[in-house]
C-alpha cells in the first residue's frame, strides 16, 4: 500500500465559517497538549471531555491529533505550538460528489453538513477512486481554499530488476541513468533561470513601488511555476523509468546540501530557492504508485569520482575528464555513481 495525497480546490460560501472553524480545531488541539505536558500524562477522553465548537468527529480527530503530538514531544522534548489554521475530518464523516466535497461545521452551536463547489480534475477523480480515503484536511492559501485528502493505493512492485540513479543540478534538473546505459536529460535549466530572474526583477521594482500585495502574487506565480515543471521532470523520469521496467530508483540524500554544493555567486539564489525536495518527492509518489521503489543514497563525490576506475577528477565546466580516458557529461557522471551507491541509512525515502 501506498498513501498519496490529493489537494482539491474548494470554493465556500462562507468562507469566514471555515475560518472559525479551523482556528478552533487548532486551538483545541493546543489545549489538550499544554493540558497534558502540565499532568505529564495524556488523559483518556472522549468527545464529551472536550469542550470546543467542533461537531463530536472532529473533536474526536483533535483528540487524535493531540495525543500523536504528545507521544512525538515525549521524544523530542519540546512540544509544538500548532499556529497554521486547519480543520480535519475522518473518512466516516465526509462525501464526494463529482464536483462537490461535503463535510460537517458547527452553526448556532448545531451541526450542520457544509457542502461547497470543488473542482476536481480526471486525475484526481481517478486516484480518489483507486483506493481507500484517509483524512480529510481544510486549508486555506493565499486566499484560496482547499481540501487535501490522503489515499492508500494498493500498488504492485515492478517486475523489472534495472536500477536507476539521479543527478540533481541547476544547469540540469535532472539526469537520469540506467543499470542497462540509458541516459535521459530531463528539464530546460537555461529557461528556468531566465523565467526566475524575470520575477526576481519584478518584484524588485514592486518593492521600490511599495506594492507588497503585487509582489506577493508574483511570488505566486514564480512558485506555481516551480511546481509545474518539478511535476513534468518527474513524470517524464518516471515514465523513462516505466519504459525500461526500473525496479528501483536511487536519487541522493539532500541533507546539507546548500552547505556541501559548490556552487558560483550568480548560482547561489538559483540553489536556495529552487526545490529540489519537493521534486524529489514527486518522484517517489509517481514512482510509487507504479511499483517502483525509490532509496536515498550519500552523493559525497558522486560528480568526481570516475565510474570506470575510481578515481576523483573535477569536472572543467560540465565535462569530464578522466586519465584512464573515460570522459562524459559532468551531470551523468553524477547520476551514474548515485545508481551505484548503496543505500544511505536503510530506509526508503517516503513519498
Amino acid at each position: 500500500m501506498q498513501t498519496v495525497t490529493v489537494k482539491i480546490h474548494i470554493f465556500p460560501n462562507d468562507a469566514f465559517l471555515l475560518q472559525e472553524m479551523g482556528n478552533e480545531y487548532i486551538q483545541t488541539v493546543n489545549r489538550l497538549t499544554e493540558q497534558a505536558e502540565s499532568s505529564g500524562i495524556f488523559p483518556k477522553l472522549t468527545s464529551k471531555d472536550v469542550k470546543a465548537n467542533l461537531p463530536s468527529a472532529v473533536r474526536n480527530q483533535a483528540i487524535r491529533d493531540a495525543r500523536s503530538i504528545d507521544k512525538k514531544t515525549k521524544k523530542q522534548g519540546k512540544r509544538p505550538i500548532l499556529k497554521r489554521r486547519a480543520y480535519y475530518v475522518n473518512n466516516q464523516n465526509y462525501s464526494l460528489g463529482r464536483d462537490t466535497v461535503s463535510f460537517p461545521v458547527m452553526v448556532d452551536g448545531n451541526v450542520q453538513r457544509q457542502t461547497v463547489s470543488a473542482c476536481i480534475t480526471e486525475r484526481e477523480q481517478g486516484l480518489l477512486s483507486s483506493g481507500k480515503l484517509g483524512l480529510l484536511k481544510v486549508v486555506e492559501k493565499s486566499g484560496k481554499w482547499y481540501v487535501q485528502i490522503s489515499i492508500e493505493v494498493k500498488t504492485e512492485p515492478a517486475a523489472g530488476d534495472v536500477t536507476m540513479g539521479i543527478d540533481l543540478g541547476l544547469k540540469v534538473p535532472a539526469v537520469a541513468v540506467t543499470s542497462t546505459g540509458k541516459t535521459k536529460f530531463v528539464g530546460n535549466g537555461r529557461q528556468n533561470k531566465f523565467v526566475r530572474r524575470k520575477y526576481q526583477e519584478r518584484r524588485r521594482k514592486l518593492g521600490k513601488l511599495k506594492k507588497l500585495s503585487a509582489i506577493r502574487k508574483q511570488e505566486n506565480k514564480e512558485h506555481r511555476y516551480i511546481k509545474d515543471q518539478n511535476h513534468k521532470i518527474s513524470r517524464k523520469i518516471v515514465n523513462m523509468a516505466i519504459e525500461e521496467q526500473v525496479s528501483v530508483i536511487k536519487i541522493e540524500k539532500l541533507t546539507n546540501i546548500r552547505q556541501a554544493t559548490r556552487t558560483s555567486r550568480k548560482n547561489a539564489k538559483n540553489l536556495h530557492n529552487w526545490s529540489f525536495y519537493q521534486l524529489q518527492t514527486f518522484i517517489a509518489y509517481k514512482a510509487a504508485l507504479a511499483g517502483i521503489q525509490v532509496i536515498e543514497v550519500n552523493p559525497a563525490y558522486t560528480s568526481q569520482t570516475c565510474p570506470a576506475c575510481s578515481k576523483r577528477n573535477k569536472a572543467k565546466d560540465r565535462t569530464y575528464q578522466c586519465s584512464c580516458g573515460f570522459h562524459a557529461h559532468r551531470d551523468r557522471v553524477g547520476a551514474i555513481n548515485i545508481m551505484r551507491q548503496p543505500v544511505a541509512d536503510g530506509n526508503s525515502l517516503s513519498a
